[in-house]
Parts: structure tokens; C-alpha cells; sequence
């Protein structure tokens, strides 16, 4: 294949990883892995925040030799293509935040919870142990919820950068999706809006926190599941569970995801909703559920 159709095809596939990554539930480590290029781009990043982490320690040398170890061929087209997805649906899914917000909680839901199916069948065993860890974090993430105070106003640039260096981390695994811990954090909302306004000021604070979470955290991440990989999923699955009360739809839920000003919740409520706005988001969650546990398959099959 020639230098230019592996640049379109790496394109190609950014884009589709992109197009994941900007909805919560869907991870584009999944998409990836569907691909069939998930280990190439593991060590692509990983060579990649190397040589950021060494030249950031004064490593010159070293920091050389990790760009000469990256395939740039592979790894900036695939770049380009996944922010190009970013760009083209983010204001399509704001706009969605803010006028259907119930039905895009009831959408984000059915995501996540198949994303829970999906990243559940990763370790290879579930002990006692591992599953009580699931069931703490889930209750702990379940009842800090309640007492959440909505999406984060005006974040400063410090809130920024760690959202970005955070949410970096979950884009490149398998069934943990990014846009969902921005979800959790309060901050999904804003970083659309920055994309989709270009604020760029924001946008270059975000990016800065994703190129330092990656250079700090992709090495100690990555030994955490090479020595740990079963204990630290199983936390991150808990995670995802109990953070499904920010995205139950009905009433106070939805704030956490849309940026309504004028709103003042003091957390994410649990009511039940009358039979007029059940069937809506309930259709999209069966949907959303249908269509990524279709992927797993697919990506299954493909492993």
C-alpha cells in the first residue's frame, strides 16, 4: 500500500474512532480494537508520551530517540481524523444536550450500560474480591452523586487541564469511554461548547492537559494493568455503574449533561417518569444498547 491510501485509511479510521470517543459510553480504544489497531496504537502513544516525559525530565537524547520509534504515518493521520470527527459532532450533540436533554440521558444510558457489558468480559476472572471492589466503588460513586451540584460554570484553566489529562487516559482503553468521565466530572458540557465555539484558549488547555496526562500517566497506567489488569478494570466497571445515576433522565439528572444557566440542582435526583416521556429515551437507550454490544460482536470476531 502506498504512503498516501495508509494516510487515507488511517483517516478513516480516526474519524470513526473520533466519532466514538465524542459520545459517552463509547470508547474509541473499542473502535480501535474493532479495527484491528488497537496494540500498533497502544505503542504508538506510548512512544509518543515517552519522548514528551523524557524530554520534559531534560533527556534530550532519549526524547530523540522516542519520536524516531513512532510511526508518524500511522499515528498523525489517525490524529487528524479523529479531531476532525470531534469538530463536525460537537455541535450536533450540544445541540441535542440542550433541547432533548432527557432523551439524550436516556441515549448516553443505553451507551454506558452496554459499554458495562462489553468492558465486563475484559479480566480474565471474577473473584470475591474483585467484585466486592466493583460493588464499593459503584455504591461510593453512587451516593456521591447524589449530592453533585450540576455542571462545573466557567471552569478555570487548572479544572481544564486535568479534565483533559483524565479523560485522555479512558479514551484508549477498551470499553472505558473518555466523554463519560468528563460526564462524571461535570465538564462534557463545556469542552463541546469550546470545541464547537473555538474557543480556542480552552481548547489549547484541555490539549495541554491531555499531552501531559498521557506523557505523566500513560507509563504508570500502563504497569498498573500489565501487574493489576483485572483489579484496576474491575474499579473502572464500578465506576461506570455507579455512575449511571448522573445519566438516569429523569428530572435532575439531565443538568448534569446539558449547560442550562439557570439551574441550580443539588443533585442528581431518582424519580420516576410519567408514561408521556418514558417511551423516547427509552427507545434510544434499547437502540445505543443494540448498537455497541453489535460492535463487541464485531470486534470479537475480528480478535
Amino acid at each position: 500500500m502506498t504512503p498516501g491510501r495508509r494516510a487515507a485509511l488511517q483517516f478513516v479510521r480516526g474519524v470513526g474512532m473520533g466519532a466514538a470517543d465524542v459520545v459517552p459510553g463509547v470508547s474509541g480504544g473499542t473502535v480501535a480494537l474493532l479495527l484491528g489497531i488497537y496494540e500498533q496504537l497502544i505503542d504508538s502513544v506510548r512512544n509518543g508520551s515517552g519522548a514528551l516525559g523524557r524530554l520534559l525530565r531534560g533527556d534530550l537524547a532519549g526524547s530523540v530517540g522516542h519520536v524516531r520509534s513512532v510511526d508518524w504515518w500511522f499515528l498523525v493521520p489517525l490524529l487528524a481524523g479523529l479531531l476532525a470527527a470531534v469538530v463536525a459532532l460537537a455541535g450536533p450533540v450540544e445541540a441535542g444536550l440542550e433541547d432533548h436533554p432527557e432523551a439524550m440521558a436516556g441515549l448516553f444510558a443505553g451507551l454506558v450500560v452496554a459499554s458495562i457489558i462489553v468492558a465486563r468480559r475484559i479480566p480474565d476472572s471474577w473473584g470475591p474480591r474483585r467484585l466486592a471492589l466493583l460493588a464499593v466503588v459503584a455504591t461510593a460513586v453512587f451516593v456521591s452523586l447524589g449530592w453533585q451540584a450540576g455542571p462545573v460554570q466557567d471552569p478555570s484553566a487548572l479544572v481544564l487541564v486535568g479534565s483533559g489529562a483524565v479523560a485522555i487516559c479512558a479514551m484508549i482503553l477498551p470499553g472505558i469511554s473518555g466523554s463519560f468521565l468528563l460526564l462524571l466530572l461535570g465538564m462534557y458540557a463545556n469542552v463541546l461548547g469550546a470545541v464547537d465555539d473555538r474557543a480556542f484558549g480552552d481548547i489549547a488547555l484541555f490539549g495541554t492537559g491531555a499531552v501531559v496526562g498521557l506523557a505523566l500517566f500513560s507509563t504508570l497506567l500502563g504497569r498498573l494493568l500489565d501487574r493489576h489488569h483485572d483489579t484496576v478494570l474491575a474499579a473502572l466497571i464500578g465506576l461506570m455503574v455507579g455512575s449511571l445515576r448522573v445519566l438516569w433522565p429523569w428530572p435532575d439528572g439531565v443538568g448534569t449533561i446539558s449547560r442550562r444557566d439557570d439551574d441550580v440542582l443539588t443533585g442528581a435526583a431518582l424519580e420516576w417518569p410519567t408514561a408521556d416521556n418514558l417511551w423516547t429515551p427509552l427507545l434510544l437507550a434499547v437502540a445505543a444498547l443494540v448498537v455497541v454490544l453489535g460492535l463487541d460482536a464485531l470486534a470479537r470476531r475480528r480478535a
